[in-house]
Order: C-alpha cells, then structure tokens, then sequence
C-alpha cells in the first residue's frame, strides 16, 4: 500500500515558498517534487482557502505565502490538506457479531485513537519555521548546494 505523501509534500513546498522573494509557479513547485502541475495546484487550493498561500495568474505569478512561517504549524497543514489518514491499520470487518473481532477491533480502535491524538498534538507545537530552522542548520553543513530539488 502507497503511503499519502500529501502534508511531506505541502511541508516542502511551503517551507520552499518562505526562501523566495517572488511567487513559484505550479510548474516549478511540480519538477520539484516530481509530479503533475495539476496536482500540485489541486492539493494547494486547500492552503488557499486555509489563507496561507495566495495564487496570482499571468506573467510574473504564482504561489507566495500570506502568513509567515513561524505562524503555520504542522497541524495547520495536515487539516488544509483534508486531514489524510495517518494509520494503514484497518479493522477485521469480516464477522462483525465475532466477540473475538469485537474486542480486537475495541482495542485497535482505542489505541489507535490514542496515538492519532497525541500525534496531532505534537504536530500543533511544531511550526514550519522549526522546520527551516532545521534545514537551514543543514544546508550551513553542506554550504556548496543547495537545497538538493530538482527544480
């Protein structure tokens, strides 16, 4: 099963938008991550409407962002993104009146509840501006490239 790659990707590129001083075009931020720009716009239209990028069409436009890293967190990115699943772990539903299944899927269930709302809760105390702060530390180690992107 293929992981939802959606908040890594919308991460990257913010964080790729807070380095420039001119919008990014859809193109770029595609060869970037090595996909379609249709996908890239169709994704972003959620941090549009969250209000933390803005897109501006014709010659010279682009993606920028409208809100400053430092005031974006993980968790502000993953509900833009329609909150994909976080766990591939599925319930039995193969006999639902099995006691047996029930009580597995009672302690799944939970547990997995659990993990979700503490991971979440992290994801609200770390801000994108973290994030830079950490590529920035990196980048200071290997001074001669850049930020390794394709685009």
């Amino acid at each position: 099963m293929k992981g939802d790659n959606r908040l890594s990707r919308m991460l990257h590129v913010l964080i790729h938008l807070g380095q420039q001083d001119s919008p990014t075009t859809s193109e770029l931020m595609a060869r970037m991550l090595n996909t379609n720009p249709v996908v890239v716009r169709r994704t972003m239209a959620g941090l549009r409407e969250k209000g933390f990028v803005r897109a501006d069409r014709g010659h010279g436009g682009g993606w920028t962002l409208t809100r400053a890293l430092d005031r974006i967190t993980l968790l502000d990115v993953y509900r833009a993104i329609d909150e994909p699943a976080i766990f591939a772990l599925g319930m039995a539903e193969d006999t639902p009146r099995c006691l047996v299944e029930q009580a597995v899927n009672a302690a799944l269930e939970g547990e997995l509840r659990s993990a979700r709302e503490l991971l979440l809760k992290r994801f609200e105390g770390i801000t994108l501006a973290t994030l830079t702060k950490d590529f920035e530390k990196r980048a200071r180690k290997h001074a001669h490239a850049k930020a390794h992107c394709p685009a």
